[in-house]
């Protein structure tokens, strides 16, 4: 009889459970950011048993539904939540995409590193700027890819990434900021100046 117990006792508090996340998850979606706030850190209480739940928002037609459930993912620890914020930076609202970034940048993810990268190139700029963020977040995992789009990448694209690496100071990101700090760019070069002097490099140690 005790083992029955205890297995009826467990099916109602998983009941209970589920209907308290469904409670948090209507108030997410109630419209009103105050009450959407408080849900998202109710939400977080809940660990992983919420992510499910948060799930099927992430697809909904809503794009503010969409925002609020990244916003939560990005509180929980849990090994799905990455995929679900990699998936968000190809929404088609701009938005979206800016919380998602923000959330990599909470929870970095080294399997984002493509899209990130991709979308340091976006118009938006606090997108590009979240974008940075977020690989910065990734720190020394990030400075291949980085160095690429200081290679190859447009000039926008370029000054988030010579950001990205002054702040990151990877050594093994000198030489491409030494390459960067000669050219006419005023604004790259003082952010290759800054990784370089961070690193405790200095231009005196490759100019005489």
């Amino acid at each position: 009889m005790g083992g029955y117990r205890q297995r009826r006792f467990a099916h109602s508090a998983a009941i209970r459970l589920m209907q308290t996340i469904q409670t948090l998850v209507a108030e997410l979606t109630s419209g009103d950011d105050h009450r959407a706030e408080a849900a998202v850190h109710a939400l977080k209480a809940h660990g992983p048993a919420a992510v499910a739940a948060l799930n099927s928002l992430t697809t909904s037609e809503d794009a503010d539904t969409r925002w609020w459930a990244l916003r939560t993912l990005a509180e929980i620890p849990d090994i799905e939540v990455g995929d679900y914020l990699i998936l968000g930076l190809e929404d088609a609202d701009i938005a979206v995409q800016q919380c998602a970034a923000l959330g990599l940048r909470q929870r970095p993810d080294e399997y984002a590193i493509p899209e990130l990268i991709a979308l340091l190139d976006h118009q938006d700029r606090l997108l590009t700027r979240l974008c940075a963020d977020a690989l910065i977040a990734l720190g020394e995992k990030a400075t291949q890819s980085l160095i690429s789009v200081l290679d190859h990448g447009s000039q926008s694209a370029r000054l988030e990434a010579v950001r990205a690496l002054a702040t990151i100071g990877d050594r093994n990101s000198i030489s491409a900021l030494f390459k960067v700090s000669e050219e006419d760019s005023q604004i790259l070069q003082y952010w290759a100046g800054v990784g370089l002097d961070n690193m405790g490099i200095g231009m005196s140690f490759f100019k005489p």
